[in-house]
């Protein structure tokens, strides 16, 4: 670097000034003559204060040195103006184990999957003393410390790293497939919804579960999601569906993936089926119903645990019979283009009740669990309006509030 030509401290403003951006580097060997050079050339001693932190400056850009490293240097460059790098003088111990040495307890701790130092050390003793494999004569003598402070080298590091892929664990309950219900009632999809924290409690869970072909919906509040809150729970969601159940999904969480979920849907003749990896639209009929059914009319404000009875009777009584019976949904209606791809559409016509959707299926009346007929539920249907309905469910909704929240 030649910079001769800044013997001032204006030149090195103007020159900083001027190749703000460019940069400026010395070799670290060659920094502490430049330094020196450079307190000479600008006669630095004799400089204003101002000036003097012009150069320091300066010489902080080349260095990259601390003000306080610069300040002591000039210290000691005003005592003989002259600057010299001290050469290192630290002791250094005399390396033993050489690079055999070290391949060579890689190639132990790999055969006995690194075991602690003291059973490594006994291994390479034995390698020398008892197998007289003369490679260990140096290691057999090693101490039990140093066999870690060798394991710390770069080169043992570089040789024993390695790379495994993450090991899925697999849960072996519940077939991960889609549910192909072809068009018959039964097939229900299930998720869990969650009434927040505020200040570390807990808030309500709701269950929402899904009939996939009819849109048929059981919404049930419950404290926890433990197994002796959700078993039940889930015997009364299966109990509420008007038809038989015959196939239970959700996604991968452990509250409906457990053996005590899979022995109460087996003694059903449920089948037990989960979402598969990468495929998000396998419960997506449920987690689109959480928004606008759930957080739709139940807001996302914490409800404290202590109301899920009464949100889960709210549930039960007003909400589930004004969405299944009151509140129309749309339906798919699927075509196949020219290339055989399926297309969903969602007309006018096809827009319904869940209730309406079950019976316009054929021969209906064959999905009905034992002991329930269409002309129950058709009083059920009939009984109010779908205004009354709605009315009536934002009334009982606006109480329900008031209670939790005082408003």
């Amino acid at each position: 670097m030649n910079d001769t030509a800044l013997d001032s401290a204006i030149a090195i403003k103007l020159f900083i000034g001027s190749a703000a951006e460019l940069p400026l580097s010395i070799e670290p060997e060659l920094r502490y003559e430049w330094i020196a050079d450079t307190l000479k050339r600008t006669k630095y001693l004799y400089l204003k204060k101002s000036e003097k932190s012009i150069i320091k400056s300066y010489i902080a850009n080349v260095t990259t040195y601390s003000r306080a490293q610069i300040t002591r240097l000039i210290k000691i460059f005003k005592k003989g103006h002259h600057l010299k790098r001290k050469k290192s003088t630290r002791n250094k111990f005399t390396k033993k184990y050489t690079l055999a040495d070290i391949f060579l307890l890689v190639e132990i701790d790999k055969a006995h999957e690194q075991l602690s130092g003291g059973l490594t050390k006994k291994l390479l003793e034995r390698a020398y003393k008892v197998y007289n494999l003369q490679a260990y004569k140096r290691l057999s003598e090693i101490s039990i410390s140093h066999i870690y402070n060798l394991r710390k080298n770069k080169i043992y590091i570089d040789k024993r790293r390695r790379f495994e892929k993450t090991k899925s664990s697999s849960v072996k309950i519940g077939k991960r497939k889609k549910p192909r219900p072809n068009g018959k009632p039964g097939y229900i999809r299930i998720d869990t919804v969650h009434q927040g924290d505020q200040d570390k409690q807990k808030g309500v869970y709701h269950i929402n579960a899904v009939d996939e072909v009819t849109q048929f919906e059981i919404i049930c509040s419950v404290e926890k999601i433990s197994e002796a809150y959700l078993i039940p729970i889930l015997e009364s969601i299966l109990a509420l569906f008007p038809f038989k159940i015959k196939g239970f999904h959700s996604d991968n969480g452990s509250e409906y993936i457990n053996h005590r979920v899979a022995e109460l849907l087996n003694k059903l003749h449920i089948e037990l089926t989960k979402s598969r990896a990468r495929q998000s639209s396998d419960n997506g009929l449920a987690e689109t119903k959480n928004g606008c059914i759930i957080r739709k009319h139940l807001g996302y404000e914490h409800i404290p645990q202590k109301w899920a009875t009464v949100v889960n009777e709210f549930n039960t009584k007003y909400l589930t019979p004004y969405v299944n019976y009151h509140r129309p949904c749309y339906f798919p209606v699927i075509k196949k283009n020219k290339l055989s791809k399926e297309i969903k559409t969602y007309p006018y016509k096809s827009i319904m009740t869940p209730y309406e959707k079950f019976k316009s299926l054929p021969n209906c009346e064959q999905y009905l669990k034992e002991g329930i007929t269409l002309s129950e539920l058709d009083k059920i249907a009939s009984s109010m309006t779908d205004l009354e309905a709605a009315k009536l469910m934002q009334t009982e909704k606006n109480k329900l509030f008031k209670l939790i929240f005082g408003v």
